[in-house]
């Protein structure tokens, strides 16, 4: 027989924290995505580029490519300052699936390939989502930010 606090630490996931940030110069145009992971005391830096996106799309891809990166089942925290996303995960999607994704007022979810892509990423998880001020000084949120920047940056103007 398995003793209690053995079986209780195999099946016990791993806490992660996690901070998000997009990036766009100009809205459309050149973006970054930078994602700032925390586990176990290891920490792990992520960032990328499109040339020709919005600040909604790279502040959904961080979010994406963080949960896309890690290899098994965890229990994670996300501090993002965007509400779009926050909002989206905790209020809004719920009703946009029982739409068919739609909107209240019947129009199609914008950005709808990266909500369907999230969605089946953080059922993998166990997600908390908490909102951050940007650019008020949140160590995490700034790393985040310098690395959407360092992203956007990549792809050139």
């Amino acid at each position: 027989m398995t003793e209690p606090k053995a079986a209780a630490a195999q099946i016990a996931k791993p806490s992660v924290v996690i901070y998000t940030d997009g990036a766009c110069k100009g809205n459309p145009g050149p973006g970054g995505w930078g994602a700032w992971l925390s586990a176990g005391g290891h920490e792990k830096e992520m960032c990328g580029g499109e040339a020709n996106t919005t600040n909604n799309r790279m502040e959904l891809t961080a979010v994406i490519e963080a949960l896309a990166s890690l290899k098994r089942s965890c229990q994670i925290v996300i501090y993002t300052d965007s509400e779009y996303v926050r909002k989206g995960m905790t209020e809004w999607i719920a009703g946009w699936q029982r739409r068919g994704w739609k909107t209240a007022d019947g129009k199609p979810v914008k950005n709808v390939e990266l909500w369907q892509r999230l969605d089946a990423l953080r059922k993998l998880h166990q997600v908390e989502w908490r909102w951050v001020k940007g650019h008020a000084g949140d160590p995490g949120n700034e790393r985040a930010d310098a690395l959407a920047n360092k992203g956007a940056a990549s792809v050139g103007r």
